[in-house]
This record gives C-alpha cells, structure tokens and sequence, in this order.
C-alpha cells in the first residue's frame, strides 16, 4: 500500500488518498531489450490488486522492469525548484517491452498539501525541463545509464499522470462544475491554458472527463488527472499508460524507419544484380521489423485484452483517442504495406531484368557456337580435301593457290554462303511480319444475343 492511502483501498475500487501521488512516463529512445533479471515481472512490483490474475496470464507481452530503485526524495532536484512541492516519496523504474521499447517510470508522492497552481508549474517543469532534471547532483539520465550500464536518452513522449490527494482530491470531487474545470484545465494543461468561463465550451480544448461522484477522471494529451481511485486501481492506469506510451513511441520510430528505408531504395544508384539483391534484402528485412513493432509494440497495447474491466477500458479508450493511436496505426500500416508493394515490384523488375539479359546472354551463346560451328566446317572439309593423297593435290602446290583449288574453295564455302544468306533473309521476314502478335478477334463471326427481358415480361 503506497503512503496516504486508506486501508479501505484494498477492498474498493474507490479510496481516500492523503497525499498527491504523481507517475512521471518517459519514453526512452533507442531499444533495451529485456533479460531474464532478478526484479522478476512487472506484476511483482506493483499491487494489482483483482486485476492481478488478468496481468498473471498476459505477463510475456508486459513490459519488464530492468531497474526499480526506491530513493531519497532529496536526491531529485528540479531545474527550478520544487516549486513549494517537497516530496515524501520517490520511486524511478525503467522498464523494457518485448520488442525493446524502454519507459521511465518516476514515482512521486509529496509530503504537504498541493493546490492546483502549484501542481501544474510542477508538472510544466518535469516536462519542457526533463533533461535538466537531476539525481544526486547530476542529470538523471547519466545517473541511470551509470547503473544499466547502457546508454539511454530521453524520447520525445511524455504522460504525467496525476492521482490528486488531501484537499485537492475533496475540492475536485466536491467542487461545482465551474470550479471544477477551472482546476482540470489548470492541471491537464499545466497552467499553460487559462480558463474563461466566459469564453463558449470547446470541447477539443477541455479535458475528456468522467464524474462518478466518488471518482473523477479528467484527460489530456500529456496529462490525466484521476481521482478516488485505490491504488490498485492506480497502478493498473499507470501501466495502460505505460503501454500507450510505448506504443505511441513505437509509431514515431516506425514512420521515421519507413521513411528511410524509402529514400534508401529510392537514392540506390547500382547496376549490379548483386548490389540490387542485398538492397532488397535489405529493405525486405527492415519490413519485417516494422510489421513486427507495429503488431507487438502497438497492437499488443490499443485494446482492452490485456486487463478486460470497464474501468481500465474506459481509460484506454480515452487515451488512444487523445494520443490519435488508432489513426497513426493505420496510416503507419498502410505506409508499410505501401513499402512492402514498392520492394516486391523492384524485386520482380530484377528478375524480369535478369531473365531478359540471361535470354541474351542464351541468344548471343548460341549464335557464336553456330557462327564458330559454320565457319569451322568448310575449313575441316579443305583441311580433309587437301590431307588426302589424291591425284588431284600437287605437293609441290600451296594450298592457297585458287588457280589450281579454286573448284575445292567454291564447293567447300558456297553452300555455307548460301545457307546463311537464306537464313538472313528468313530472319528478316520473320522479324517485320506485319500484323499482331495476338490474333483480332472476328466481330462479325460472334453473334450478339438479343436483350434478355425483364423478368415476368411476355417475349416479343
């Protein structure tokens, strides 16, 4: 049980929380890929509470925590300041999915009251600040990559969720509409957006929320607000969240990679059959890896599968609607398939290539052993002539006399002669031989039927 929850938390969905408790996610860019480590599953960090059992069964497409340090609340200091926020508790996690997709996970809760003004300078700092953002005196990431022994950096996602406790949990859930939202809007946009009551309702600017009288949940982009929920419930957001994030981090990758390898085949400057077999390979491989990622790194994520209970789903749902999830995944997809169309058709514009030059090279082969089998034989036939001790050979004559064999000449190269000039001009003929090469078809010869009536119409 975390720190300023009450005991009835176990039992319900619903709780009392004392302290404001905030999850900081960080996608981490570059891949980690999970081992087998001694911190064991995500399941075993964390209390799930009933949604435990759903989480036992779906443990190989979860995340894997790779480190899990509790530390000092002193140790975490903030570019500019704590703004009147001491915290009570920190907790840092980087955890790992499958397909290597790393997330930092920063477990906060303070130890005094918060108001709305000061959790959301808060929370602006954590984010347009967090690589400033520092443990034991230097920056966290360095920290962290010291301890993994792999370096690490920060991504370009980040969900900030907020689980409001003490007075502010009471003011929100007591609150009327009006102040209600002035305090979500200040929270959910880090006080970047200030609220006008005055100014007509815009829903694509206000959060997406949900008043269940004991609960609230308020969402945005980057920040959710939830409130009276028991942590076990908690934890549960927190790790739907984790996977959105991932999975969000997943896409961006993917679109960046397919674009690449795009300008890669496009920007291919090789006439070798080889060069152009190892690109395709290539690009065939990357492929794969993208369909892979977008299967297990962002489909795994986007339903309700991995924890089936309406309060999980309804989180889920909102999240993906807010991060535009399903849309990037099918653009993404398409984009890919699109790619994968792109490397079959060059591969089959190789083999074409490839069966045309080998029909050459077939064509060019046997015309030499022809031209060499044709001038070779009326050689061998004098060669013959003149190796036999016939009346007609003078040894005393050369052999390149034409007054004495030019009858020998004329009869051993004028059927070679004439043979080639026949097959030159039946070449020919065949070569400009007009006509089509598929036969027309004979409209006259196909006779049109009638139109059939209508059904139930009498014949004329």
């Amino acid at each position: 049980m975390l720190p300023g929850t009450s005991p009835s938390a176990t039992v319900l969905d619903s709780a009392t929380r004392d302290r404001t408790r905030v999850l900081l996610l960080f996608s981490l860019s570059g891949r980690l890929r999970p081992r087998d480590t001694a911190l064991g599953a995500l399941v075993d960090r964390y209390d799930y509470g009933r949604f435990a059992s759903h989480l036992m069964t779906s443990q190989d497409v979860l995340p894997v925590p790779v480190l899990d340090e509790q530390a000092a609340p002193r140790r975490l200091r903030l570019p500019r300041g704590d703004h009147g926020l001491g915290l009570a508790s920190l907790r840092i996690l980087v955890v790992a999915a499958p397909r290597g997709d790393a997330t930092l996970v920063v477990d906060c809760a303070f130890a005094g009251e918060t108001t709305a003004g000061d959790l959301a300078a808060w929370l602006a700092t954590t984010c347009f600040d967090r690589e400033r953002i520092e443990l034991d005196a230097r920056p966290l990431l360095q920290t962290l990559t010291e301890q993994l022994g792999r370096p690490l950096a920060l991504g370009q996602n980040v969900h900030q969720l907020v689980f409001p406790g003490g007075r502010l949990q009471r003011e929100l859930l007591s609150a009327d509409e009006a102040r209600k939202a002035i305090l979500l809007n200040e929270i959910v946009y880090r006080g970047r957006m200030p609220w006008n009551p005055a100014t007509p309702y815009d829903a694509s600017l206000a959060p997406h929320l949900r008043n269940h009288g004991l609960t609230l949940s308020a969402l945005g982009r980057g920040v959710s607000v939830q409130a009276g929920w028991a942590p076990h419930v908690e934890n549960g957001l927190m790790l739907v969240a984790v996977g959105m994030v991932s999975a969000l981090a997943v896409l961006q990758r993917t679109r960046l990679a397919a674009f690449a390898m795009m300008k890669a085949n496009e920007q291919a400057l090789t006439d070798s059959p080889t060069e152009i077999r190892s690109l395709i390979s290539r690009l065939s491989t990357g492929v794969n890896e993208l369909q892979l990622d977008l299967a297990f790194g962002v489909e795994a994520y986007v339903d309700s599968l991995l924890i089936p209970e309406m309060v999980m789903e309804a989180f889920q749902s909102s999240q993906r609607d807010a991060l535009g999830i399903r849309d990037s995944l099918e653009n993404s997809a398409r984009m890919v398939e699109r790619l994968t169309s792109v490397i079959s058709a060059r591969s089959a514009a190789l083999d074409a290539e490839l069966a045309e030059r080998d029909e050459r090279r077939d064509r060019t082969v046997s015309g030499l052993v022809a031209a060499a089998t044709l001038i070779a034989l009326p050689p061998t036939l004098l060669l013959a002539f003149f190796g036999v001790n016939g009346t007609n050979v003078d040894d005393h004559r050369s052999i390149l006399d034409l007054r004495a064999y030019g009858t020998a000449y004329a009869l051993a190269w004028l059927p070679f002669v004439v043979l080639v000039v026949i097959g030159y001009v039946l070449l020919r003929r065949i070569s400009t031989r007009s006509g089509s090469l598929l036969p027309t078809s004979d409209d006259d010869a196909v006779p049109v039927p009638p139109p059939r009536p209508p059904s139930g119409s009498p014949r004329p």
